[in-house]
């Protein structure tokens, strides 16, 4: 916990006094990752799976120069349909807070406010990455640092497939990352269950995964662990399939000199174009996926001894 002040919602305030696991999500797939209103839709379906799952959702953002740990409904609202809101990182998420700004929390961010809170787990779709062709661009997300700083077990279904994935493998693996793959041996490929990648670990049981989040924190490890779970195959875009609309769209990207923290957004947005808006289905399907995991996970956090 911190002194620096939070603004937590009544909801939350109320799971942190009484015990109830609480799961952090973020909120740039709200005011970057969807249209208005599917983006509210789907922000309120996720924090209902986690409050079927058994615990408390906290959605973080920062509005008005305050980071708020959990939103209620009315605040969900006004930011899907606010315009011009900042995406935060490590790097800009205090100058946003000190300015009096609103700000939308990516993977990086929302890590660093739940670890304030003292919320061990946070769910989202993919985590960010080492973009294509990063050997000259040096273009890497800030999200694969946070994982290996700051001790929140994030669950994913696997980097963004418009990343190259072996490059980010390679960085978490350099970093001391924990990447855990769930059910299957493959590591995820987000819109995909599978990729050609071998995950490094792999847990099944919600429970060891605890035991493994909390026996990093008993060796005085740093940093946290990538939970890589699968979207369902029921509602999965094969990679065979994804694999030259993902190719065009990077191209397009190139053409339209696209840079930083633009491409993730182009790039989503053109694949949905490309896939007639399957890319979107299947991405609500995955975070939802992810929640309900999420929630077990933490859940068991509250019953488990390293």
């Amino acid at each position: 916990m911190t002194k620096f002040p939070l603004k937590f919602s009544a909801e939350v305030a109320e799971a942190r006094a009484s015990g109830t696991p609480v799961v952090a999500l973020e909120s740039t797939i709200i005011t970057h990752g969807m249209p208005y209103p599917q983006n509210i839709e789907v922000a309120r379906q996720v924090e209902a799976d986690v409050r079927e799952a058994g615990a408390c959702p906290a959605t973080i953002a920062v509005i008005d120069g305050k980071l708020m740990i959990g939103l209620k409904d009315a605040q969900l609202e006004a930011l899907g349909e606010a315009k011009g809101v900042a995406k935060l990182s490590r790097a800009d998420m205090a100058v946003c807070i000190a300015t009096g700004r609103t700000g939308a929390t990516t993977v990086a961010a929302t890590m660093i406010a739940a670890h304030l809170a003292g919320i061990a787990v946070f769910a989202t779709g993919g985590i960010g990455g080492v973009h294509r062709g990063a050997e000259n661009t040096f273009d890497i997300s800030a999200d694969l640092m946070e994982l290996a700083q700051t001790p929140v077990t994030v669950v994913a279904a696997g980097a963004k497939a418009i990343l190259d994935v072996a490059k980010t493998l390679e960085v978490l693996e350099t970093q001391g990352v924990p990447v855990i793959a769930v059910g299957q041996d493959k590591f995820p490929a987000f819109w995909s269950a599978s990729s050609p990648h071998k995950a490094p670990l792999r847990l099944d049981d919600p429970a060891d995964i605890a035991l493994a989040h909390l026996t990093r924190a008993r060796m005085g490890l740093p940093g946290g662990q990538l939970v890589a779970n699968p979207i369902p195959t029921a509602d999965e875009i094969p990679a065979a399939e994804l694999a030259p609309i993902i190719a065009q769209a990077q191209r397009d990207a190139d053409a339209h000199a696209i840079k930083g923290k633009a491409v993730t957004p182009y790039l989503l947005q053109r694949i949905f174009e490309l896939t007639e808006g399957r890319s979107l289905t299947a991405n609500i399907a995955l975070v939802r996926n992810n929640a309900r995991l999420a929630a077990r996970i933490a859940a068991a956090l509250g019953t488990t001894t390293a």
